[in-house]
């Protein structure tokens, strides 16, 4: 028995926002003192560290839950499965269901359950529940799901990765040009198909980065301080990243018998072009090698950082194609890694 993605689905959201968008802003530092550079440098300096030009915002009437739905419904199909056949529903996400213009999220009931709801499913055995993991919360919906099946607790498993991070960024602090809205899931199945998860790694360091990402009040010191916006230290984090996931990722491939060289695609967390790719040069340096040219796909740069939903909407334009200069075939060998809040780290060995 193997464990295969056997469907996969995405949802990107039709509102497209660029960084010309953001000149309009009134950036301030987080004593709330005007920040020194015009937002035409600001924006142009951002661009250059992250390799953002756009991203993309849910429609007002939009919820995490109803873009969650979709990407669910779109991988069912393409696993061609009925849907009253999942054990379980798996969905990674971190700030719930936040209406347009709310002060707080909505996780009741939980967004699994209203996944589960909107796709109409009738049949109680099959469970849903959410994950909170940062943005490896969809890397590890996999693992989790690979462990149910593999303790023949599940068959069929749904993982979705979904988020509307637009609703809860501080338009005061220039961190919030990083973050977009978006849904992946993909259905986890034990089949006889050659392939499949070879190997895992997960990790939380909470001892002293807790807190690197966290919950704060707007920069504008005149705004109600009780309304609460991600908020992050963006360099610890890059030292963090930059220290602990290439040592994932190595041991993640040893623990897979795999040779790096047989490695074909990176799909890393879309979270800064500049971060990521030192991550994988980072990773290559371990084993003394240069990295390869093209085997790191990027969608950051116009759809930015959606968080959970970066991974699982990467691997799925991957596999139809919709990535320019980027293909992968049956049998090729797909590492999956990611970072986020908590501070977690994980990855995946994954033979197409």
């Amino acid at each position: 028995m193997n464990i295969k993605i056997t469907g996969s689905g995405c949802y990107i959201p039709t509102e497209i926002v660029t960084n010309k968008d953001f000149t309009k802003h009134i950036f301030l530092n987080d004593d709330g003192s005007p920040f020194p550079l015009p937002n035409e440098v600001i924006t142009e300096k951002f661009y250059d560290i992250t390799g953002i030009e756009e991203r993309r915002y849910v429609s007002d009437e939009l919820q995490t839950s109803d873009i969650a739905t979709i990407a669910a419904k779109r991988a069912i199909e393409d696993s061609k499965i009925d849907s009253e056949t999942l054990d379980y529903i798996i969905f990674a996400h971190n700030f719930g269901d936040v209406k347009k213009h709310a002060i707080q999220g909505d996780m009741l009931p939980s967004l699994a359950s209203k996944v589960k709801h909107n796709l109409r499913i009738k049949n109680p055995k099959c469970v849903a529940y959410d994950m909170l993991f940062g943005c490896p919360g969809w890397v590890e919906g996999v693992i989790q799901a690979t462990a149910f099946i593999k303790a023949g607790m599940a068959k069929k498993c749904l993982v979705i990765g979904a988020e509307t991070l637009s609703r809860v960024v501080d338009p005061h602090d220039r961190d919030s040009m990083i973050y977009s809205d978006g849904a992946g899931a993909t259905i986890i199945e034990a089949t006889s198909d050659e392939g499949g998860i070879l190997a895992h790694e997960s990790a939380t360091f909470a001892f002293d980065e807790a807190h690197y990402l966290f919950f704060g009040g707007s920069f504008n010191k005149e705004n109600n301080q009780d309304i609460r916006y991600i908020k992050m230290y963006g360099r610890k984090i890059y030292e963090f990243a930059l220290s602990n996931v290439p040592k994932a990722m190595k041991e993640c491939l040893e623990n897979s018998g795999i040779d790096i060289s047989q490695l074909k695609k990176i799909l890393i967390h879309q979270a800064n072009e500049k971060m990521d790719e030192a991550i994988v040069q980072r990773f290559y340096k371990l084993y003394d090698q240069k990295m390869p040219e093209g085997i790191m796909p990027m969608s950051i740069h116009k759809l930015g950082n959606s968080s959970v939903a970066t991974v699982p909407t990467l691997y799925d334009m991957l596999v139809r194609g919709e990535l320019e200069n980027q293909s992968i075939q049956k049998g090729d060998i797909i590492l999956f890694a990611s970072v986020g809040a908590g501070m977690n780290v994980n990855a995946i060995v994954y033979k197409m």
